[in-house]
């Protein structure tokens, strides 16, 4: 069976002041219809290695792999006209915060609207219609003032919502979800994650979530891949994070606070070179 992506030995570097500087350095992946966290630091590759995909990253970025591959498809040799048609239409991106992502002059509903009018090739009051339908879907409760809403009249958690929705009008068969819940408070957080659980168990999608949250990931994902400064250093169960054996991973759950036991000061992560060999 032909996995949903399938990443093998892919590179990543970028131009520095004294050379190329690598950012993603020998990553795999190989995931279904199912959900998958990438976990890390901020800097340990977890964007690029979803963008890199997507082939988003900017024209100075350097990329070698052995494999790249959606559906099948090899997203390496693609053509530009090819992946505007997976870009969207196959492979959804949420990015981190609302704010900066949606287009400032522009109601909402357009912005679903033409997203969905981009790739099923409807009439203008059929893209309204699927907007409407798009924004209930979200769990929005006033779908017809929210269409008519810009970007900087939403709350933060609605306006996330408006991306899920454009993200999913054209039914992705992939949703790469970028830290999308980061700039919400606790609530919020979890009313998204629940939705996007939802709406990828009902379309059956495969989900890539990138986060620093690890109990996050660890309820929400079936299978986690941890990064460590552009290599993934493990891979297990989500179910099974809390017993993860790399001295990396276990530094990072060991720093987060807890509620169970009293800590006079939390530990500082103890970074070994050897993680890089």
């Amino acid at each position: 069976m032909t996995p949903l992506v399938e990443i093998r030995d892919l590179h990543v570097d970028f131009p520095g002041p004294s050379g190329r500087v690598p950012a993603v350095r020998g990553v795999s992946i190989v995931m279904a219809r199912e959900k998958l966290g990438i976990v890390g630091e901020s800097g340990s590759g977890k964007s690029v290695t979803g963008r890199a995909l997507m082939r988003l990253l900017p024209p100075q970025a350097r990329v070698a792999a052995q494999a790249l591959r959606f559906d099948g498809i090899d997203v390496a040799a693609a053509s530009a006209r090819d992946m505007q048609k997976l870009r969207g239409a196959r492979i959804g991106l949420i990015l981190q915060d609302p704010k900066f992502s949606l287009n400032p002059v522009m109601t909402a509903g357009q912005q679903i609207a033409e997203a969905w009018a981009a790739h099923r090739k409807g009439s203008a009051k059929e893209a309204r219609d699927a907007a409407f339908e798009l924004l209930e879907q979200v769990l929005i409760r006033d779908p017809r003032r929210v269409y008519d809403a810009y970007p900087h009249q939403l709350s933060g958690g609605m306006g996330q919502r408006v991306m899920i929705a454009m993200m999913l009008a054209p039914q992705p068969d992939l949703l790469i979800a970028d830290e999308p819940t980061s700039a919400l408070d606790a609530t919020v957080q979890a009313e998204i994650l629940r939705l996007i659980d939802r709406l990828v168990s009902d379309r059956g999608m495969g989900l890539m979530l990138i986060s620093h949250d690890l109990p996050l990931v660890s309820r929400f994902c079936d299978r986690v891949a941890v990064m460590y400064a552009g290599h993934v250093l493990e891979e297990l169960p989500a179910s099974e994070l809390h017993n993860a054996q790399h001295a990396y991973t276990r530094g990072l759950l060991d720093c987060m606070p807890r509620l169970d036991r009293a800590v006079a000061r939390l530990p500082v992560l103890a970074r070994d070179p050897g993680w890089l060999a």
